[in-house]
């Protein structure tokens, strides 16, 4: 979850547009205010300031911050799990948002995405149209909704970044392919992990997948190196680049996190700085998970 200026995120370098009041589709709801992290809870550098991450994470990490963040990816895969058994009609984002939160001060954790960048809640809601960024807000979620919820936990000095998007009671066929490509082209993107192969590998299958299927990649908003920093180098695109020619090394963790549209990929951006939508109003979903290339392959440090 990054704003749109970040440059480990953003790589088009073209400006967003801003939706108009008057276009038709999904519409903000009242958002509360953020909620509170006990002092004793240990919180991110930014927690205070509203501040981004730092640059100059090494992209390999030594062996202890590798354990620290396996433990902290299944914190996160735990709190996705049980926010997501929550989503059904008549269930808002903003009660999502408290269910993470509170998730997380249980087991000791900072809900990452607070007050990054100035973020208001703990946990990003992406409903239908909404590609990614979205903000909890007092609009009850409907039948037929498709929803992306994003976790990032923080605890014991390091991220865990995983997302899933969720069916809302009964939803037609052609969302439940979106959402079926959507996750095999996850899939696709962590068999393609390994030391010693180029970066590109990863968007190629990816794209490859989504096509295949009569879907699109969104191209400005990508996954990105994680650990102790929020968001680090390198930048991973989920389509195929030749210029992402960075070879992987055991020891590198970074997100992969396609987002797939039915229709146009490209985006506008509310006025809240933040929600991206797709230029069309068609649907769109996303998976995420973080992941650590090993000596002989891959780890997903978020999974169950």
């Amino acid at each position: 979850m990054l704003k749109a200026n970040d440059p480990c995120w953003c790589r088009s370098g073209r400006k967003f547009k801003r939706c108009h009041k008057d276009e038709p589709g999904l519409r903000p709801g009242r958002i509360g205010p953020p909620r509170a992290v006990p002092a004793d809870i240990a919180a991110p550098h930014y927690a205070a300031t509203g501040g981004g991450s730092r640059r100059g994470e090494p992209m390999v990490k030594p062996p202890e911050v590798l354990a620290a963040m396996r433990r902290t990816g299944k914190l996160a895969a735990a709190i996705l799990a049980e926010t997501g058994a929550a989503v059904a009609p008549g269930v808002t984002t903003d009660e999502l948002d408290r269910i993470a939160h509170e998730a997380h001060l249980r087991v000791g954790a900072y809900p990452s995405p607070l007050n990054y960048r100035g973020f208001p809640k703990s946990i990003c809601t992406s409903v239908n149209e909404v590609i990614c960024h979205g903000i909890p807000d007092d609009r009850p979620l409907v039948e037929g909704d498709i929803v992306n919820l994003d976790i990032t936990t923080y605890a014991e000095g390091v991220h865990g970044d995983t997302n899933a998007t969720f069916c809302v009671g009964r939803v037609d066929e052609g969302s439940r392919r979106l959402i079926q490509v959507t996750r095999e082209c996850l899939e696709r993107g962590i068999a393609a992990v390994g030391p010693g192969r180029p970066l590109s590998d990863i968007g190629r299958a990816i794209e490859e997948h989504a096509t295949r299927h009569g879907f699109s990649v969104v191209r400005t908003f990508v996954g990105h190196g994680i650990g102790r920093e929020f968001h680090a180098e390198p930048s991973v695109p989920h389509y195929y680049d030749p210029a992402a020619d960075l070879r992987l090394e055991p020891g590198m963790t970074f997100t992969i996190e396609p987002m797939i549209a039915m229709g146009d990929p490209r985006e506008r951006i509310w006025p809240d700085g933040w929600t991206a939508v797709t230029v069309d109003g068609l649907r769109c979903a996303q998976f995420e998970h973080t992941v650590a290339v090993t000596d002989d392959g891959v780890e997903v440090l978020t999974g169950p």
